[in-house]
């Protein structure tokens, strides 16, 4: 439970990340969620191991629904192949009677963005954020969030779920989904029944079926 990530001495710039937590209305506030924010060093590393959990920290949101964090920007680094990830925080926000909220948060000017799998993708739009810099020389950024009690699947993620499923015990059982309008289907006779995202890799089966209006309260999950 900290909102100062800062390490005395330690190489970087420094950078506050801060903004309001809705409720799915975007009114009012939401009071007490709670804001868990992880990201690498200078040197593009985690700290998985240590007993200070280096650039990790928890805050909750004020009565106003304010978060902040004060830490330090943190960089690309190289995943291998020549292959860069772009700068980016880690941010989950967890409030009663809405889905958690796990993100990515990336910087404007990154090198690196447009060759991102993931912050490329038409959904990161709004989680690249315009870097301010105050008069005292260090930096700024800002994250306001709404929740949700449904998400929507990222188009990247969503793509590597369809296809042709074959049941390993029965080979005749065979399942194809496939995606529209970024929304994931299973195929049937007549078109398709549309998945919901109920968040925790599962999908509420069915929703509503094209064919018969019918709702099927069944929960599949990969």
């Amino acid at each position: 439970m900290r909102s100062n990530l800062v390490i005395k001495r330690a190489p970087g710039e420094d950078i506050e990340l801060s903004g309001m937590v809705f409720h799915k209305d975007c009114i009012p506030p939401y009071k007490n969620a709670k804001i868990e924010l992880w990201h690498c060093c200078n040197k593009g590393v985690y700290d998985n191991s240590s007993d200070d959990f280096n650039y990790r920290a928890t805050t909750y949101s004020d009565g106003a629904g304010k978060y902040s964090f004060k830490t330090t920007l943190p960089v690309p680094y190289d995943i291998g192949g020549g292959s860069f990830r772009p700068a980016h925080f880690h941010v989950m926000i967890t409030a009663a009677s809405y889905l958690p909220l796990v993100t990515q948060l990336y910087f404007t000017g990154d090198p690196y963005l447009a060759e991102d799998e993931s912050s490329a993708s038409p959904t990161a739009a709004r989680r690249i954020l315009d870097v301010q810099t105050l008069r005292n020389g260090s930096k700024k950024v800002v994250y306001n969030v709404g929740m949700t009690e449904t998400l929507l699947v990222a188009p990247v993620a969503l793509h590597k779920l369809t296809g042709h499923y074959i049941n390993e015990n029965d080979a005749e059982d065979v399942i194809d989904f496939f995606a529209d309008h970024d929304i994931l289907w299973i195929k049937n006779e007549i078109y398709g029944l549309q998945q919901e995202y109920a968040g925790n890799n599962t999908f509420l089966f069915g929703g509503i079926s094209v064919e018969s209006g019918d709702y099927c309260p069944t929960i599949l999950s990969r």
